[in-house]
């Protein structure tokens, strides 16, 4: 098939000398390096991701609402520091 492919011209005159000293077409190079970046591009086996799952006990400080944005901000503005909220 053919297409038209627009390049700099300064990477195709490194293209072309490419596939010459490999004793190959620019047609070629082309094909193995878009043939090298496809294979590349497909993703892979994906692998289970282990989540940490946290140990500690207690619950939320009194009168922290967790369905509740505002609460959690004011007793931060109160400035608090964060071990004391624990």
């Amino acid at each position: 098939m053919r297409t038209t492919v627009r390049l700099n011209d300064a990477l195709l005159d490194e293209a072309k000398r490419e596939a010459r000293r490999r004793g190959g077409t620019l047609t070629s190079l082309i094909e193995e390096g878009l043939r090298k970046e496809l294979a590349h591009s497909k993703p892979g086996p994906r692998r289970k991701v282990v989540l940490p799952v946290s140990k500690c006990r207690g619950g939320v400080m009194p009168g922290v609402d967790l369905t509740n944005n505002a609460s959690l901000r004011d007793i931060l503005e109160e400035g608090l520091p964060l071990h004391k909220l624990r």
